[in-house]
């Protein structure tokens, strides 16, 4: 395993709910990425761990390559891959998304 590799499993194992997006959280830099962001405070999540994937060209390839998932932003809950904005928008729409975080987060 490379060390960016090992650097986003150590990120997204450390943190329960961690996303991998354009910007950050007070600043986002794309549309999806705000949407999650939105997303996850409509849930109640106050404590988000986020990596700005903008900043590091390794981290936003790599991230691609462990989740093999081809967009950003990238979800995780206690390390597990949920998805991108999306998937969470379908799961919060139906209250999947709730559930999962309330138990995990």
């Amino acid at each position: 395993m490379s060390d960016v590799q090992t650097w986003i499993k150590e990120t997204v194992t450390n943190a329960p709910v961690v996303l991998f997006m354009k910007g950050t959280a007070q600043f986002p830099q794309c549309g999806f990425s705000g949407r999650a962001i939105q997303i996850l405070k409509a849930c109640g999540v106050d404590n988000i761990a986020t990596v700005n994937v903008l900043e590091d060209a390794e981290v936003r390839q790599g991230i691609k390559e462990y989740s093999n998932w081809p967009t950003i932003p990238q979800l995780y809950v206690n390390g597990e891959f949920v998805g991108g904005s999306d998937i969470m928008t379908e799961m919060y729409e139906s209250g999947e998304l709730q559930t999962l975080l309330k138990k995990n987060g």
